[in-house]
């Protein structure tokens, strides 16, 4: 079945139209197109590149614009602010209409999503209050106030920016804190709506808690504010199913921050009804050395997949063993990528061993690649209304999981683990390290044993007088 449906408000700077679905009045997958006044339309489902401090780690905008397809990118303002409690953080000085595009030289054309925190987040130590929520820099910890949220928005002109959440990233939350994070939420939210720029798109957050302890929110959005959210945000996406289908959020975008860590749960996310994703695993399976391998819903004819020996294909290739060193195929014989069209195997792989940033550089690209082919397939099986039998196909050819990595990747950057406490093994092992065994003792040779004159004589070195 076909239809469209538009947001309430179509003239306002974003439009969101349902092109198909199999059924409206249940949860399921369906096919989208998301415009955004002056940036590229995003066809969905889809995904958004995860960014670190702004750009989207190992590939560069020019990069970006030449050999990927995604669709947008989410950017954490927690990556820019690490000045912010003793100056001015240097992008809010950026000219421009828009300043995050210009301070991050982003491709004119994509999208940009601005969120509090980095997907995933870090952890923090201590916990958000009434008027703001714990961050973490590039220098350490810090609160963001809701306040100063809405400024930094207004300043940096995001296409979308996501309203504050109370959400905690360690323990489970108590009845107390439960309620709390309603309360906080839907009053952060009605300060950003009355406050912000008449064209500025805000999705609102969807909590990971039951939906019945954030009832009140959610009526509160579809009852009174539907006319001014233009999308939802969902930290949980097993919420979806009890998104009444008779109210106008019903028909709003929606986006997964539920980090998805497999292409089965993307599906599974699809199923329910969600329509862009941010996919972190693309960036792990990237520092990993993995070159993703899977299709939606078989390989095709022409791919040379991998087993695992049990009968699934494995969704992507470890190029870090050996093996691959007189390899001359490419990453994927079926795949159209830059990187697959100009380098094979061999080259990625002695790349890697050598520590050299371009392995990573063609691994990412590939990977993005293969990801929007995914997307793009998924796309047409909604349309063809094939896809829970081709979810099914999928799942019974491919595993469930990515492969272990089995090399060093690049070095971490500290701003995205927090310290566990002493004993901590090091994230990035040493770049050198004794010359020779810890055990082994040195035999002289090191040390002079002559005196300074007889050195002098030798012309070793010069005797320096009293």
């Amino acid at each position: 079945m076909a239809s469209t449906n538009r947001l309430p408000g179509a003239g306002r700077k974003i439009l969101f139209e349902i092109l198909s679905y199999l059924d409206a009045n249940a949860a399921g997958p369906r096919f989208g197109r998301l415009s955004i006044q002056g940036r590229r339309d995003i066809e969905t489902p889809n995904f958004f590149a995860v960014t670190s401090r702004g750009v989207v780690p190992h590939l560069t905008p020019d990069v970006v614009s030449a050999y990927t397809q995604i669709g947008g990118v989410h950017m954490a303002l927690e990556d820019f602010v690490e000045r912010a409690m003793n100056g001015t953080p240097p992008i809010m000085n950026c000219p421009g209409p828009s300043p995050l595009h210009t301070f991050t030289a982003l491709p004119k054309s994509l999208p940009s999503l601005l969120a509090p925190r980095r997907t995933p987040a870090v952890s923090a130590p201590n916990g958000n209050s009434n008027t703001a929520i714990s961050i973490f820099t590039s220098t350490g910890f810090q609160f963001l106030s809701n306040k100063s949220y809405i400024s930094y928005i207004e300043m940096l002109r995001p296409d979308i920016a996501i309203a504050l959440a109370d959400v905690p990233y360690s323990a489970l939350p108590g009845t107390k804190r439960v309620a709390k994070m309603g309360d906080r939420t839907q009053e952060w939210l009605s300060q950003l709506l009355s406050e912000k720029r008449e064209a500025q798109v805000v999705f609102a957050p969807v909590l990971p808690i039951d939906f019945l302890d954030q009832s009140e929110y959610l009526n509160n959005i579809a009852d009174d504010l539907a006319d001014e959210v233009s999308g939802l945000a969902f930290y949980d996406s097993n919420l979806l199913p009890d998104i009444p289908a008779t109210t106008a959020i019903s028909k709003l975008p929606r986006l997964s921050l539920d980090e998805p860590s497999s292409p089965r749960q993307i599906l599974r996310q699809i199923s329910l009804g969600m329509d862009v994703f941010t996919v972190p695993f693309i960036g792990f399976a990237t520092d990993a050395g993995i070159a993703l391998t899977f299709r939606f819903p078989r390989p095709p004819p022409t791919g040379v997949a991998i087993s695992n020996g049990a009968g699934a294909l494995q969704l992507g290739v470890d190029m870090w063993p050996a093996v691959h060193s007189t390899s001359v195929t490419p990453l994927d014989t079926s795949c159209a990528c830059y990187t697959c069209t100009s380098h094979h195997r061999a080259y990625v792989q002695h790349l890697l061993s050598a520590k050299e940033m371009l392995g990573w550089v063609l691994l990412q690209v590939h990977n993005h690649y293969i990801l929007s082919e995914f997307f793009t397939a998924i796309r047409e099986s909604i349309k063809n209304g094939t896809f829970d039998a081709d979810c099914e196909e999928f799942q019974t050819i491919y595993e469930s999981e990515l492969p272990e990595k089995s090399g060093q990747g690049p070095r971490v950057r500290g701003y995205h683990f927090k310290s566990e406490g002493p004993g901590e093994p090091k994230k990035n092992k040493a770049a050198w390290g004794n010359l020779g065994s810890d055990d082994q003792e040195i035999d002289g040779g090191l040390v002079p044993d002559e005196p300074a004159s007889e050195l002098e004589e030798k012309g070793f070195a010069e005797k320096m007088e009293d």
